[in-house]
């Protein structure tokens, strides 16, 4: 009977942590009728529709067939009142006040890539963008914390279906338990008629938390500091490496390039402001991450 019960939880486990793996709805052919037929939600993603609804404006819908599927998403900024409002989807929840996303979904793995399809174009110059952010609750320091993070501005245009595949930054080692999706059809000055079409969403490779056989021979001093950061390289021997310093957002406030290691690397940070921030020494085998404080 133990042996059940156990075998049991364990089932239940997995089914649980794959489902965590997964983005909601990542081919959107789940839809809810809203405003007594007059519109579409797609399912487990949020949207500026309800907010635009009152004049009939909606600028999120449902375009078919799908690639593949029957259905994908169909984001278009449109003209509300005397303003253009882009057109924004997030897995999760949307302040339509802000248009920035609110909460996520459940998910706990470290994919390399954010990958799918898409169709866009611009009418202006505000190019639209994709966002993906994993965050994690920091118990020790009562806060959330950045693991990885993405921000890709669309280029140029695309009109047919084209595969995207987009690389995740780690800043954290842990695995998260959040992630948040944001996709816009414009930048920060949308123009009417700017769209981004996207489907088959999916996360793909595996960033390790296995440090590297290295990972524990680099150290970081003075921690904290006002001025100047030392980093101890001599396990990387003679290799370039890539310095990067990110906030505990995941925001990149500096980064240098092939810079050739001496045993003692010296960091000037005089000019940042005081907080939390992560050193990145990207390597050829891997990245190592190491927390600092500026005061």
């Amino acid at each position: 009977m133990k042996k059940i019960i156990y075998t049991l939880i364990a089932l239940t486990l997995v089914v649980t942590i794959s489902k965590a793996q997964m983005i909601p709805n990542a081919g959107f052919e789940n839809w809810t009728s809203m405003g007594g037929g007059a519109y579409e939600n797609p399912d487990s993603w949020s949207t500026l529709n309800d907010m635009t609804a009152s004049l009939s404006v909606y600028t999120c819908t449902k375009g078919t067939p799908g690639s593949p599927g029957a259905s994908y998403l169909k984001l278009t900024s449109k003209t509300v009142a005397t303003s253009v409002v882009p057109g924004v989807a997030v897995s999760g929840t949307i302040n339509t006040s802000t248009f920035q996303p609110q909460s996520g979904f459940a998910f706990t793995g470290r994919p390399a890539f954010f990958t799918g399809k898409w169709q866009h174009m611009i009418f202006g110059t505000s190019q639209g963008s994709v966002d993906v952010k994993l965050t994690r609750w920091d118990n020790t320091n009562h806060m959330r914390v950045t693991v990885a993070s993405l921000h890709s501005v669309l280029s140029g245009m695309a009109m047919n279906w084209t595969n995207f595949s987009l690389p995740l930054t780690y800043t954290d080692s842990n695995a998260p338990d959040t992630c948040i999706i944001v996709l816009s059809s414009s930048g920060s000055a949308p123009t009417a008629n700017d769209y981004l079409w996207v489907d088959n969403l999916a996360f793909s490779g595996t960033q390790s938390i296995t440090e590297n056989y290295f990972d524990a021979n680099i150290s970081i001093f003075p921690n904290p500091t006002s001025s100047y950061l030392t980093a101890d390289l001599s396990a990387l021997k003679d290799q370039k490496v890539c310095l990067q310093i990110v906030d505990m957002q995941g925001k990149q406030i500096r980064r240098n390039e092939e810079v050739s290691v001496s045993s003692k690397t010296m960091l000037d940070i005089a000019d940042l402001s005081k907080g939390n921030y992560m050193l990145n020494i990207m390597t050829k085998e891997g990245t190592v991450t190491r927390k600092f404080i500026k005061q």
